[in-house]
């Protein structure tokens, strides 16, 4: 009797400490088992051009999904449906493998994106599919394909780099009910701005995990818009120029450096990535030798060639190597000063030479020889840090995370690359652009911008402005960059007989783009090169029409128009064409063209449309 008593008191006391003194404790798990938060996704923001125009926005689409716990006979209605929804064989695997990895009352897709006639084909017939219904969501979508998807990008979906990446930087527990995030583009690099923020319903469930009712709710915040500097028109019709030729075209408003158009041609559908590339798709994609994945405009690397001779030019009469009235006799042939007279020779595109010319005729006539010896002046101490101040070898500032900072070499480069020292003759070439210097097309750009003022750095830029979710388009954030050191001890003078000197290679007598700007009813200024694919030895000549095009020179050009105050500033790389001056400079004499006659055309809509 004592020991039941004593049994008895303990079991009550254990009563008492479980359900009086530790009530909250129990209580808290009880509602952990009882109620769940169910993430909800917010809605992506959408992108558009500077005027108007929707480039990325959200798609309602229908999918239909099964209930597993509702369906007696899964094969049955498998082979009932498929008829109806028209599906194959690959949607039924990947609908099998979701069904394995969810538990039995969690709705599974199986068929999504359905079209108008599978909508209501299964409509009619839905009362004969007990625990199949229609069910909606949003999917990106980017109306202008592959005309914008190297600016653009895509989104796809989580995958586990993702997923690490998004824990390292702490924002997972935004993702939760989010199935895709940006890839690539603007996409990739606005993404926080886009995503917006995720919301949650609390609801209680049964001791199975099935929702019973909805006890709170609260809505999530979606992403904000973004509206480009990008004009979708000219994007077009610059895309459309390249053709399927391998290159790609910059258009900057040098007031701002505003990105009005980029294109890399050849490109790829950015919709495919989102709905889920196959295996297949993807393979062809990666081994095309045309690389349409690659963005030439950030990623594409190649010599500047004489594009580069108008900052050479600033650089040297800066640095008074040469004057304004320096004249050199060309022969065709420059050797380095004091070397015997069967030592290596640098050749002129002219080979019997230009006769004695100054620097202005020098950069109309593309003189290599006079800046064989303005780079040998100079020397690559002093050429390094100038052509850096301009842009090259440095990250434009573009806001896009696909860009390379090309190579813009120094003494330290050559050393810790090679191996051996920077030798006299390697800094020879670099006066005409070629040797070890490489650029990207928007790095070119971005230089002649600094040209076109004289001497003000501003970073591309894709976004305009940002507009907030539900807010009015009048209401938009816009967003302004931070200059960049501007190069200020450089005299008025020194940028004007740079930026005269590239008017008279569009509209002089002998400059390369003199054929495709003559009849221009305005007037600009431009600056051609062309590249060589390989070396050649002393002496040694090609013939273009017995090479492979993979070895024809690339074609390179770079201008401002109109002259005086310019609006536009334009680079085009066109590889393999083999003549800057016969393939780049009517390829932008074209682009100009169509950008003044689409500004007169918005200048004549009303500020209301």
């Amino acid at each position: 009797m004592l020991a039941v008593v004593v049994l008895t008191l303990l079991l009550l006391g254990n009563f008492y400490w479980i359900q009086v003194h530790n009530v909250d404790r129990y209580q808290t798990q009880a509602d952990n088992n009882r109620i769940k938060l169910l993430p909800l996704a917010p809605t992506r923001g959408r992108i558009y051009d500077r005027n108007r125009v929707l480039l990325a926005g959200n798609r309602l689409i229908f999918d239909v999904r099964v209930i597993p716990e509702r369906i007696e006979d899964m094969d049955a209605l498998l082979k009932a449906l498929r008829p109806v929804l028209s599906l194959n064989d690959e949607q039924l695997a990947r609908f099998k493998g979701r069904l394995r990895r969810t538990r039995p009352f969690v709705p599974v897709t199986l068929i999504e994106d359905l079209s108008d006639t599978a909508i209501a084909r299964f409509s009619v017939r839905q009362h004969r599919f007990s625990g199949v219904y229609l069910d909606t969501s949003l999917r990106r979508v980017y109306p202008y394909g592959e005309t914008l998807a190297h600016v653009v990008g895509y989104v796809a979906r989580i995958n586990e780099q993702d997923q690490r990446r998004l824990i390292a930087q702490g924002k997972a527990a935004n993702y939760q009910a989010t199935p895709a995030i940006g890839k690539l583009g603007v996409e990739r690099y606005y993404e926080d701005l886009l995503h917006g923020q995720q919301g949650y319903q609390e609801v209680e469930v049964n001791s199975h995990g099935r929702v019973v009712r909805t006890l709170h709710r609260v809505a999530p915040v979606p992403g904000n818009d973004l509206i480009l500097n990008i004009d979708i028109k000219l994007q077009q019709h610059v895309f459309d120029q390249l053709g399927q030729r391998p290159g790609s075209a910059i258009v900057l408003d040098p007031s701002d450096n505003s990105v009005l158009a980029m294109a890399s041609s050849p490109s790829y559908d950015p919709n495919l990535f989102v709905e889920g590339i196959t295996h297949s798709s993807y393979q062809a994609l990666l081994s095309d030798p045309a690389r349409p994945l690659l963005n030439r405009a950030t990623l594409g690397v190649y010599p500047p060639a004489s594009t580069v001779k108008p900052f050479i030019a600033v650089a040297g009469l800066q640095e008074r190597v040469i004057s304004a009235t320096t004249r050199r006799d060309d022969q065709g042939v420059w050797r380095i000063p004091g070397s015997e007279p069967d030592s290596r020779a640098w050749r002129d595109w002219k080979r019997w030479g230009h006769g004695p010319v100054d620097v202005s005729t020098a950069i109309e006539e593309s003189v290599n020889s006079f800046f064989y010896q303005t780079a040998f002046d100079l020397g690559i101490d002093r050429i390094g840090p100038w052509m850096h101040r301009f842009g090259f070898g440095q990250p434009t500032g573009i806001d896009l995370h696909e860009e390379s900072q090309a190579n813009m070499p120094t003494r330290a480069w050559k050393e810790s690359r090679y191996r051996i020292p920077w030798y006299q003759g390697d800094t020879v070439p670099i006066g005409i652009g070629q040797g070890y210097w490489t650029t990207t097309p928007l790095q070119l750009a971005k230089a002649t911008s600094v040209l076109v003022n004289r001497g003000q750095v501003k970073p591309p830029r894709l976004l305009r402005a940002i507009l907030a979710p539900g807010a009015d388009w009048h209401t938009q954030q816009r967003q302004h960059p931070s200059p960049q050191p501007s190069i200020e001890e450089v005299s008025t003078d020194i940028w004007a007989l740079s930026l005269n000197a590239m008017q008279r290679v569009n509209h002089g007598e002998r400059g390369s783009g003199r054929r495709a700007f003559h009849d221009a009813p305005y007037l600009s200024g431009g600056k051609s090169g062309t590249a060589q694919v390989f070396s050649l030895s002393d002496g040694q000549d090609y013939d273009v029409s017995a090479l492979d095009t993979r070895l024809h020179d690339q074609a390179l050009y770079t201008a401002f128009a109109p002259f005086e105050q310019p609006d536009y500033v334009a680079t085009v790389v066109i590889e393999h064409g083999n003549s800057g001056g016969r393939v780049a400079a009517p390829y932008l004499r074209n682009v100009f063209d169509y950008a003044f006659q689409l500004q007169a055309e918005q200048a004549d809509v009303p500020p209301s449309s």
